[in-house]
């Protein structure tokens, strides 16, 4: 699959960021603990050269637990702050202002030498479309101060959000970069909903995503679909073993693989096939 996916409105969303970038101590950047290096923008890394960064694995409650740790570790030795959140439940918020400060020592040091007391840290929050940064505020702030919505692209400006005397936050719009130069990131980006769904090919992503699973989690699509399903080992029969076991059929009885496709992915994404990790620490897929 081809997948390329970079709207307009993503062009000044990455403009503004840059000049908003003066005036932030901290880049706090949303990852998806699925996909913790596919979903890191690399115009990101960029932006903030010679920021403090922290890095949140979001949605850490539907990646294999196992992979979340190593890829905790793989960011500290990195030289990353980072820690594993579930931004809808609440998991690991409390974490997070400890780490801000850690994060941002060396500049609060700079500041009481410069006699600057109580000026609180401004921190930009980004990240690509679809990975909870405005659930994560509303959640960390304690009240509703974004939109949040289910689908990439529900903020488009930035918002200042001051949290306490110690600490604003930067909302910033979902943006992804102009050219997935990997097709295998673009397909993982896919898979947890960041490309918009109606430029793809549904029940070809979900073939991708079956051959996936059928490599790295093989009991998943038996133990939800039946042993049918977990047998066959080419992704559209499998597809439409799928569709036979959640009753998606056409007239004549044959089965709607493409109702099948939907309902595939939206339980994977869901976390309805259990706890999944996309890529792991090195870029090896094992």
């Amino acid at each position: 699959m081809n997948i390329q996916w970079y709207p307009g409105h993503m062009t000044k969303a990455r403009r503004a960021m840059k000049e908003d970038m003066k005036l932030i101590d901290l880049v706090i950047e949303l990852v998806d603990a699925r996909v913790p290096l596919g979903s890191r923008n690399p115009d990101i890394d960029e932006l903030a050269r010679g920021k403090s960064r922290l890095v949140l694995l979001n949605k850490a409650d539907l990646a294999d637990e196992r992979w979340n740790r190593a890829w905790a570790a793989y960011f500290k030795e990195q030289g990353i702050h980072a820690l594993e959140i579930n931004a809808r439940s609440g998991m690991g918020l409390k974490q997070i202002s400890p780490l801000v400060q850690e994060a941002c020592l060396e500049k609060l040091e700079r500041d009481k030498r410069r006699g600057i007391l109580n000026r609180p840290i401004r921190a930009m929050v980004a990240g690509i479309p679809n990975v909870g940064k405005s659930t994560f505020i509303n959640s960390f702030a304690g009240k509703a101060c974004t939109k949040t919505g289910n689908k990439p692209g529900v903020t488009r400006g930035n918002q200042w959000i001051r949290l306490n005397r110690t600490l604003e936050l930067l909302d910033t719009p979902g943006i992804l970069w102009p050219k997935f130069e990997d097709q295998s990131v673009g397909l993982r980006l896919a898979f947890i909903g960041t490309v918009n769904d109606e430029i793809i090919d549904r029940e070809e992503l979900a073939a991708e995503l079956i051959r996936f699973l059928k490599e790295h989690y093989e009991e998943v699509l038996g133990g939800r679909y039946g042993e049918e399903a977990g047998a066959e080992a080419d992704p559209y029969r499998a597809l439409a073993r799928i569709a036979e076991a959640r009753s998606c059929r056409l007239k004549g009885n044959e089965p709607d693989t493409k109702r099948a496709a939907n309902l595939f992915l939206d339980e994977f994404r869901g976390g309805k096939l259990g706890r999944i990790t996309l890529e792991f620490p090195g870029g090896v897929n094992r």
